[in-house]
């Protein structure tokens, strides 16, 4: 395996862990958004206030994204395993 085979590997690695981690950051932050700007408006600084609709929302983003973000998984790692001969 030459280095810039390992520095491909590295590179598909990263964007793959983007990619899956990418719906849980996004809806985690407009609900941070959100809860900020209603926070804001009644200048309630309740921390409560603030994490608990966060981990409902990664709750069920988890369960919306899941079987997306595990079949992105899957076949990324699929693909290293069957292309493990090709590196040696």
């Amino acid at each position: 395996m030459t280095g810039d085979t390992a520095l491909q590997l590295m590179s598909q690695m990263l964007w793959a862990g983007v990619m899956i981690a990418a719906p849980l950051l996004i809806v985690i932050m407009l609900v941070g958004i959100f809860i900020s700007i209603i926070q804001v408006v009644t200048q309630i600084q309740e921390t409560s206030l603030a994490f608990v609709p966060k981990i409902i929302a990664l709750v069920l983003a988890l369960v919306a994204f899941g079987p997306w973000m595990l079949r992105r998984l899957v076949t990324y790692s699929a693909s290293v395993i069957a292309n493990i001969p090709g590196y040696l």
